[in-house]
């Protein structure tokens, strides 16, 4: 088995869950990858020395291998601005990622029975590897990629990952999704293919106890991303603080930070709130270091189709350290708590007031708090869980390697 990335294992967990599980049931697998930034590298040297799975880095780096990544850079470059301006699609290929040029190449020397996708850089590297070798290539498509940053159908990002979709889907084996509404989005797009769903859950963590009743301490909120940033929803969490200055709440936000981004949220803040501020941890501890909250914040503003129909790992995570959910209108969002009632609340998005009252009934009524959080819990200990999700994962896997052989 290979696995592929344009990023890096520590900052793609659903690559590192495929890969683990693929492992433990008796795979060879390889995990090729490229650089992505300084600390997901330094993420990365805690990782990968405890894997059972082989790694291999393409497309060098600023430290270690700085020509080839220089040379990475100056291909990328050259492949954006042709494919821009002169309509020449063979260089989006190259475009769609700094890595793609060297992913495609080392793909190749690699050969595997199944070869497996994870983010749009990597998926001209299986199908052109897959096709080398005359053997099968899946994708996992964590986010509906045309629309990621965009909804309008001229912008130059979204031409060129709907070529890159439209050229390269049709040739894989399978196609997987992080949640039904992108599965059903694909399907439209791509009508002879059936995406299957597989969710952004985790391994349930048995050091997370059942939750117990927080009767007079703070509530405590809890919002994290691989970087804390603006307008993603952190502002009206900070606006609705306002409102309920005189109730009892803290705001815990982990991620990377630039100085400017906390100069924005304390200005915005003004001292009104108790906000928090932690670095990142290493994604197997980020349950634990969750289970000591009390509410998730899941602020997905909804700015694109991709983030409308989006599951993150965020809400799951929030559910399996066993927190009461506090999530915006998105279309997926709302499924999943019409779904799973118990576990939470809905807000409207963009409205201040609607989450100052989610926020204010969990702080007014303590046993509610509980009662969600026992929920969340529970739903994490039996059913959104990556033991049960594993099972669809590895079902796919053994379905395509069986069409093969008809």
């Amino acid at each position: 088995m290979v696995l592929v990335s344009s990023g890096q294992p520590s900052l793609n967990p659903r690559l590192v869950k495929e890969a683990d599980t693929l492992t433990a049931v008796g795979f060879d697998v390889t995990v090729l990858y490229a650089y992505w930034n300084a600390w997901g590298t330094d993420l990365d040297k805690k990782l990968l020395p405890g894997k059972q799975w082989r790694c291999v880095r393409a497309g060098g780096d600023p430290e270690q291998k700085k020509f080839t990544y220089l040379l990475s850079r100056i291909i990328h470059k050259f492949s954006l601005w042709v494919t821009k301006h002169t309509g020449i699609k063979y260089f989006a290929q190259f475009a769609i990622a700094r890595s793609s040029y060297f992913l495609i190449r080392e793909a190749k020397k690699h050969k595997a029975d199944l070869y497996i996708g994870h983010n749009l850089g990597a998926l001209p590297a299986v199908v052109k590897a897959s096709q080398k070798h005359k053997k099968l290539c899946g994708f996992d498509a964590e986010d509906f990629h045309r629309y990621e940053s965009s909804n309008d159908n001229n912008d130059s990002e979204v031409v060129l990952k709907a070529f890159i979709e439209d050229k390269y889907i049709p040739q894989v084996s399978y196609l997987s999704a992080s949640s039904t509404q992108t599965a059903n989005a694909y399907h439209q797009l791509f009508p002879d293919k059936k995406p299957v769903t597989l969710l952004n859950v985790f391994s349930f963590n048995n050091d997370v106890k059942q939750p117990q009743l927080n009767a007079g301490q703070p509530v405590k909120l809890f919002w994290f991303s691989q970087v804390i940033g603006v307008s993603r929803g952190i502002e009206d969490v900070v606006k609705a603080l306002h409102i309920l200055k005189d109730e009892n709440f803290e705001l815990h936000l982990l991620g990377y930070h630039s100085t400017q981004t906390i100069t924005f949220i304390e200005q915005l803040n003004n001292g009104v709130a108790k906000i928090f501020y932690h670095q990142p941890v290493m994604p197997a501890a980020l349950v634990g270091f969750a289970a000591q909250f009390d509410i998730g914040l899941a602020t997905e503003p909804g700015f694109s189709i991709n983030n409308d129909f989006a599951l993150s790992n965020k809400i799951f995570t929030y559910i399996q350290a066993g927190l009461a959910i506090a999530a915006s209108d998105t279309t997926a969002q709302s499924a999943l708590l019409n779904q799973y009632p118990a576990i939470g609340n809905i807000y409207q998005k963009g409205n201040v007031q609607s989450l100052t009252d989610v926020l204010s009934a969990y702080n007014k009524n303590r046993d509610l708090l509980l009662k969600s959080r026992e929920e969340s819990w529970l739903l994490a200990k039996n059913t959104l869980n990556w033991e049960n999700e594993s099972e669809r994962f590895l079902d796919l896997v053994n379905q395509t390697l069986s069409s093969a052989k008809r």
